[in-house]
């Protein structure tokens, strides 16, 4: 473990690794306030070499010095390690969210959305979450880059976003797809708003759930409570506001010949998008 302070730690980098300074301090000079987030300038910030903390400083510093711990300490580098630490049951089994194990020992099964059921496995680990489900003996974990390498060459969606996406005025996420439609669940927070945006190649219906929605459509701008619902077609201009103190919930079904996230041309935009 390293122990520095952040401005000693900066004087050995400017010495060691100027280029890796000059351009991170370019990212955050030209970074945008975004609500509780400060977005680094991606254009700086991708200028920067790859190195790491042992490579770029602690290799070469002249002023480090070693010190023994004995603290029991464990990065949890891996699956089989959150096992270790983990709480077994009698059969050595580490057991988290909505799971049933039957006749199975020593395995870490973890749920997240749904029911997992195993049955006469030994030392496995099965990690579901919205977005996949991982399925391993502890022998092969680390194996797991070969997965995601798999995911880069088959450029699948999921190397890059989860099920569920975060943004400034709320989330939303993926319900059901298939080809020319799409489902989302999508929540604003109170007093929070989409940009002013038109799609070329999908039209939108909204339904509102819970909560108070402000839309405009064109010209037109309609507020819609519990059960009313929008159309928006096509190429036409619009904006969706939660008004409310309340959380917004909507469903809203897509259709189109394309529905990638890229599809969005904003006239007005907010959170510096």
């Amino acid at each position: 473990m390293f122990m520095f302070t952040a401005l000693r730690y900066l004087e050995e980098l400017e010495k060691f690794e100027p280029a890796m300074l000059v351009a991170c301090r370019a990212a955050h000079g030209g970074s945008i306030r975004d609500m509780d987030f400060s977005r680094l300038s991606k254009e700086a910030f991708a200028t920067c070499p790859s190195n790491s903390v042992d490579c770029a400083v602690m290799e070469k510093t002249k002023d480090a010095v070693v010190v023994t711990l004995d603290a029991g300490w464990s990065d949890i580098g891996s699956w089989t390690a959150l096992w270790e630490i983990g709480d077994r049951d009698a059969s050595g089994n580490v057991l988290k969210g909505d799971v049933l194990a039957h006749e199975s020992r020593n395995c870490l099964i973890v749920a997240e959305s749904r029911l997992v059921a195993a049955v006469g496995l030994d030392d496995h680990v099965i990690v579901e979450t919205a977005d996949a489900v991982l399925v391993t003996h502890k022998d092969h974990v680390q194996k797991v880059k070969a997965i995601v390498n798999k995911l880069h060459s088959r450029k699948r969606q999921e190397i890059v976003t989860h099920r569920k996406v975060y943004r400034p005025w709320g989330s939303y996420q993926s319900v059901d797809n298939d080809e020319r439609f799409q489902v989302k669940r999508i929540s604003v927070s109170p007093g929070a708003s989409l940009s002013l945006q038109m799609h070329h190649h999908r039209a939108e219906h909204r339904v509102v759930v819970k909560g108070t929605a402000r839309v405009t459509k064109g010209e037109e701008v309609v507020i819609l409570s519990e059960n009313q619902s929008v159309y928006i077609p096509l190429g036409i201009t619009h904006r969706l506001e939660n008004p409310g103190i309340i959380p917004l919930e909507l469903i809203e079904v897509q259709s189109g010949s394309y529905l990638g996230e890229d599809d969005i041309v904003r006239f007005a935009a907010f959170y510096g998008r």
